[in-house]
């Protein structure tokens, strides 16, 4: 289904792994691992396959669309190109954590636009169960945005901080606790992912609104991810020159 979203995809494929035993257990349940295009090395979906009573499958399909297809991988993997595209190789390497945790997330709500039985309303979320394990996650990366001022601006303690997250989302408190434990050491991070994909979807929504029938998701997609991780303001800006271009483009 990925071509019906994106007019150029990445060369580099993914494998999946089990997380190491060492750290899994106070790890988070999945993360991405980049590979390299020079290298011939895979990127790679890290699953945490710990404690599995406690990881819900109703949240699987929104965790791999975030950490893999169209996710991360995705993302980074066409990133990794851009030397090959005339760019200085810094481009390959740099990255905004608004930018890419912002378009991990903004994937999530792709696999409601794709794939799905004749009809259905909610794509590769068929299963009401994986459409409420996405609301779920989509209500855990707005408590992000609660606790990690709490705990930052306000001086929240960290059974508080796990409290509030237990009482406001459907998430397993083993997920929580280790979750409250990487915003205590890493402030800020948390909050750019809801601000990041607030920020594509608005753009996405004034291209929709703007160029009607001209709107080609394709083409949107593609100007988002063509030149690699960006700070938001410079994303905005070339968003909204590629609507004024296409809005200008007279109908052939």
């Amino acid at each position: 289904e990925l071509p019906k979203l994106f007019g150029k995809l990445p060369r580099l494929p993914y494998g999946i792994k089990p997380m190491p035993d060492h750290i899994a257990e106070r790890a988070p349940t999945a993360y991405y691992y980049q590979g390299s295009v020079k290298n011939g090395v895979s990127g790679t979906f890290i699953v945490n396959t710990s404690r599995l009573d406690q990881r819900p499958r109703y949240e699987m399909r929104a965790l791999t669309y975030h950490e893999a297809m169209p996710g991360h991988h995705l993302q980074i993997a066409l990133s990794q190109e851009l030397e090959e595209a005339g760019m200085h190789r810094w481009r390959e390497l740099v990255g905004y954590t608004a930018f890419v945790e912002g378009w991990g997330l903004y994937s999530e709500r792709l696999g409601l636009e794709v794939g799905g039985k004749d009809g259905d309303t909610r794509g590769f979320y068929e299963d009401p169960y994986d459409d409420f394990g996405r609301l779920t996650y989509e209500m855990w990366r707005a408590l992000r945005l609660v606790v990690d001022t709490g705990l930052h601006a306000f001086g929240w303690e960290r059974e508080k901080t796990i409290e509030y997250m237990l009482a406001n989302s459907a998430l397993t408190r083993a997920n929580v606790e280790n979750e409250v434990d990487r915003y205590i050491s890493w402030p800020g991070q948390a909050v750019a992912y809801k601000t990041g994909e607030l920020r594509i979807r608005a753009l996405r929504a004034e291209a929709e609104k703007k160029l009607g029938d001209k709107f080609d998701i394709r083409g949107f997609h593609d100007v988002v991810l063509e030149q690699g991780a960006i700070p938001l303001e410079v994303l905005s800006a070339r968003v909204n020159a590629w609507i004024e271009k296409l809005a200008n483009t007279p109908e052939s």
